[in-house]
């Protein structure tokens, strides 16, 4: 059995380490275990591995763990005690004696009392792979004696020459001997740099990898053959623990245990519970007095503290830590919080100004001016009474602060400040691949997913039983259709649902403001627009963020029933999916506020109704864009606050709490166990596994819509984005190097399908704004006002302008006030926001001709402001190089010094073959010289010059 050799590759006896055979122990009944075991004894173990880091021997490190369970038995720790307590006798007598035979083991195993089969398949399974493992060149360590009961561990070491073999496999870049000085700045500009350097060097974070560097070693991909070019001094060194475990990773999911026709890689084993969790190990403790220096203290110091919020990221620590993937997020999230800076002081410069001019702004002091005594018409059916203008002069005075010239300009400079992020981040992007050595590198094809292999087995055995022939099967559109069928389905639905529930808040704010317009205390009827409206946003934002968590398990289920083949279609199909749909939840309350309400009204005596008793509602008098303002503030501050940081610090804290409180009723039980130190592998189980970057890009993202798409009504956005940022910023980086198990490192040379994202954001937010000012805002009809009707220039007599008049004579039977006198005059005609004909015209109550005209001017302002717009940003992705000058130089030396280094090569190969040929020549000629002589006296000298190029 090829389980009986798992681990003959290991040394048997390496500094008091000792490879115990279990079956041999079996023999004689101290244990019931039916795998080879390796177990390793020493007289100070912990100390010896540095708690887990090493194997026993303290020398071959801990590159990856595979944890499993296990029914744990009495005679399992009968066991662990003889063998710590007769190490010598076990060693003297048990070590070199040879596995026992088949038949010995069936013969024990008719003996053994009955055991779950379900537990013995997966042993089976485990004996399996490990084999297979211990063949692909892996040595393994079992650690079944831990502080957490029926919980098993497989530690995994990769030696030198599997690391070789894989790096040249996987075509890793690593830095060679040949070092070349990179091309600095010279006269102004190394002036100017020096200055900033010198700047901000109190912000810099206190690491080696972020000091600038004047020389690069030059990087190659790996090859066994032309290990002469490496420098390999240190071969503990050369491969970080980073690149080690994700070469480990490559060969668990490349390694497979085939039972029947059932084969199972190492996710198919996770996903079937015969492995619980496979991660690799964090460097040691990153707080306590005693901790020695390490990659994970480094960051917990100067990176994932509040207390340094002001620094720069450390991102190359980052990524020499995580790997390239999470270490572009982190580079990403640092590049927009960095430009959210200059869109904050230009925002605080527009609310600024707004605040400075609301008491010059003529249409909010004459509505704010109570001897105009304009009367305005109810705002509901019966229960609502006329009322006076002025009474809404605050809701006015406040729309200026978002509702002024100013915010056009606003919204141009939002426009080009995201092509220019864009831009920035490319070129950012493309320094950090070219510091990373990522430069040339493509993504491979992905090994297919478990559920995918489980599918294509599936199927194939279903052709087997119909007698059919099977070649190579794969998963055709047929049969993905049913998935995406219910994809599409699901996806309305949930779209729909929606919608609903944002018809169902409109509801509640048309009877609610029907409701408190009966109250009979003033103060309750001049509250009543902003009481509703601050509940109904309340109840959208607490609707969101349970949908969005709905949403989120939805889109993950709906991709998994779609079966993709590689993790990277799994991802982006959900991406796509989770994006969609968060994206509608978010968004649709604040485009109902922004572009419907108020739009489908009707007018005075010919009212537009919801079940024939509800009145739709309408926007205030100095527009909806107060009310667009307060919607959004509130649903990303909320989602902000609430979702995004109470969330991620208190659900981590709560699932802390309940693991330390499960510990210590375990500890309790067992206080010989509680004494013990644990090793840094069953730390690290302890720890949440990783769940992807999807979530933490989505947060950004959605936040990244409300900076852009509805800009021009909130000015203030930018700012909290920024403010939340530099929170977020610290609190994943916490998470990452305190709550989570360490990621396995992914190669990675961009953000992937979310720049597409953030590109398609971008130029929605062109076309949305130009919406919400023209539309939503007053903005196009005082042009209109101020170049057609005004007779003296000026905003005077524009609010009169934009109210039409009606004649209370000519409300339908039922709707008129209850009570007509409740302003303390009896009113013949009310007035109500919209571009219609008097009552006392031929054609009453008719739109007019100034209707026209303002709809006129609102469509050739979308189309001008947007195709301005959209010019002046490709314009500027146009002048700025995506590769920035000084980095296309670099790799462009880069290709000069690498082929120099192989011509020199060649030259040295060359000048020592022609060496030993004329060598070679002259031994020749020597020979011949004294041929007739040698020939006679020295024969054997001869023979031996002849084969002298032999010995070469």
């Amino acid at each position: 059995m090829r389980v009986n050799k798992k681990y003959s590759c290991l040394p048997a006896e390496e500094k008091g380490i000792h490879i115990i055979n279990i079956r041999a122990i079996e023999d004689i009944g101290y244990d019931q275990h039916e795998s080879t075991l390796l177990n390793s004894l020493s007289k100070n173990p912990d100390a010896d591995c540095k708690y887990g880091l090493y194997f026993r021997d303290g020398k071959r490190k801990v590159d990856y763990i595979l944890v499993y369970h296990y029914k744990k038995s009495s005679s399992g720790k009968t066991l662990t005690r003889r063998v710590h307590h007769n190490d010598s006798s076990a060693r003297s007598t048990k070590q070199d004696q040879p596995l026992p035979g088949k038949g010995v083991q069936l013969e024990m195993r008719e003996s053994e009392p009955h055991v779950d089969y379900h537990e013995d398949d997966k042993r089976f399974r485990r004996e399996e792979y490990e084999g297979n493992l211990v063949e692909a060149g892996l040595e393994l360590e079992r650690d079944e004696d831990t502080k957490i009961h029926g919980v098993g561990f497989v530690k995994i070491h990769a030696p030198w020459n599997v690391l070789c073999r894989e790096a040249e496999f996987l075509k890793l870049k690593m830095p060679t001997k040949k070092m070349y000085q990179i091309n600095q700045t010279h006269g102004l500009l190394k002036k100017i740099n020096s200055v900033i350097q010198k700047i901000t060097e109190p912000i810099q974070p206190k690491v080696a990898e972020h000091k600038p560097q004047t020389v690069k070693r030059l990087s190659y991909p790996f090859s066994r053959e032309k290990q002469h070019l490496f420098d390999l001094s240190d071969r503990d060194s050369f491969f970080d623990s980073k690149t080690r475990s994700t070469i480990v990773y490559e060969i668990l999911k490349r390694t497979t245990c085939t039972k029947a026709k059932y084969s199972m890689g190492i996710t198919s084993l996770l996903a079937n519970g015969v492995y619980s969790a496979a991660y690799p190990l964090h460097d040691g403790d990153y707080e306590g007095e005693n901790v020695e220096p390490n990659d994970r203290k480094l960051l917990c110091e100067e990176w994932a503290s509040y207390g340094v919020f002001y620094k720069y990221q450390p991102i190359d620590l980052v990524r020499k830590y995580f790997g390239e993937k999470i270490g572009l997020y982190f580079a990403w999230l640092g590049v927009y919080t960095q430009m959210l800076i200059p869109a904050s002081i230009v925002g605080i410069i527009v609310f600024l100004y707004g605040c400075a001019t609301v008491d010059e702004n003529i249409p909010s002091m004459e509505m704010c001016d109570q001897r105009n005594n304009i009367t305005m018409c109810p705002l509901c059916d019966r229960t609502c009474s006329y009322w006076k203008m002025s009474s809404a002069c605050a809701t006015a005075r406040a729309s200026h602060l978002f509702d002024n010239p100013a915010t056009v300009f606003f919204s141009v400079f939002m426009a080009l400040w995201a092509a220019t992020f864009m831009e920035h981040w490319k070129r950012k992007q493309m320094r950090l691949n070219y510091r990373w050595d990522l430069t040339g590198f493509e993504e491979e094809e992905d090994h297919p997913r478990a559920e995918y292999e489980a599918k294509v087995l599936e199927k194939s055995l279903r052709k087997e039983h119909k007698h059919k022939e099977t070649d190579k099967e794969k998963l055709t559109w047929k049969d993905r259709f049913p998935a995406y069928l219910t994809n599409f389905v699901g996806i309305i639905f949930m779209v729909g649902l929606t919608f609903a529930i944002v018809f169902g808040v409109i509801i509640y704010r048309i009877s609610t403001a029907a409701a408190l317009a009966i109250s009979s205390t003033p103060s309750g009827r001049s509250s009543v627009r902003v009481t509703v409206t601050a509940t109904a946003v309340i109840i959208n934002l607490v609707v969101i963020i349970i949908l969005d968590e709905v949403y989120g398990c939805i889109a993950r289920w709906l991709t998994q029933i779609e079966v993709p083949k590689t993790d990277k279609n799994f991802e982006e199909r959900l991406i796509f999916k989770a994006f969609l749909l968060k994206f509608v939840n978010a968004y649709t309350p604040i485009f109902y506020v922004a572009f419907f309400k108020g739009r489908f009204v009707g007018r005075p005596g010919d009212y537009v109704y919801i079940f024939h008793s509800f009145r739709m509602e309408e926007c205030a008098p100095g527009g909806c864009l107060m009310e667009l303002c307060i919607q959004l503030s509130i649903i990303m501050l909320g989602k902000q606050l609430i979702q995004n940081n109470l969330f991620e610090i208190g659900i981590p804290k709560m699932k802390k709490f309940i693991r330390y409180m499960k510990l210590k009723r375990r500890r309790s039980l067992d206080h010989e166990e509680h004494m013990k130190k644990k090793q840094r592998y069953e730390v690290d189980y302890n720890l949440e596994p990783f769940a992807g970057l999807t979530p933490e890009y989505m947060e950004m993202i959605i936040q990244f819509g409300f900076v852009t798409l509805f800009v021009a009504s909130f000015p203030l956005a930018p700012l909290f984005a920024l403010l939340n940022n530099i929170i977020e910023i610290r609190l994943d980086a916490k998470k990452f190097v305190t709550e989570l198990r360490r990621p396995v490192a992914v190669r990675a040379k961009d953000i992937g399908i979310w720049y597409n994202i953030l590109r398609g954001i971008g130029k929605l937010a062109v076309i949305i704004n130009a919406f919400v000012i023209s539309f939503t805002s007053d903005f196009i009809p005082r042009l209109v006002y101020l170049y057609m009707y005004s007779e003296n220039g000026t905003m005077h007599g524009f609010v009169n302008h934009t109210l039409s008049s009606f004649n209370v004579s000519d409300f339908q039977a039922g709707t008129a006030p209850n009570d007509p006198m409740d302003l303390g005059y009896e009113v013949q005609i009310c007035r109500y926001k919209d571009y219609r004909e008097p009552p006392w015209s031929e054609n009453k109550y008719d739109i007019s001709k100034d209707f026209w005209a303002v709809l006129a001017a609102r469509l050739a302002f979308v189309i001008v402001f947007q195709n301005l717009v959209m010019f002046m940003s490709d314009f500027v992705d146009w002048i700025i190089p995506d590769i920035p000058k000084d980095i296309s130089q670099q790799i462009h030396k880069e290709k000069v010094l690498m082929v120099e280094v192989f011509m020199r090569e060649e030259q040295g190969k060359l000048q020592m073959l022609e060496t030993w040929k004329d060598n070679d020549k002259k031994k020749g000629e020597n020979c011949n010289n004294h041929g007739p002589r040698l020939s006679r006296s020295h024969s054997g000298s001869l023979s031996s010059c002849h084969s002298y190029p032999l010995d070469v």
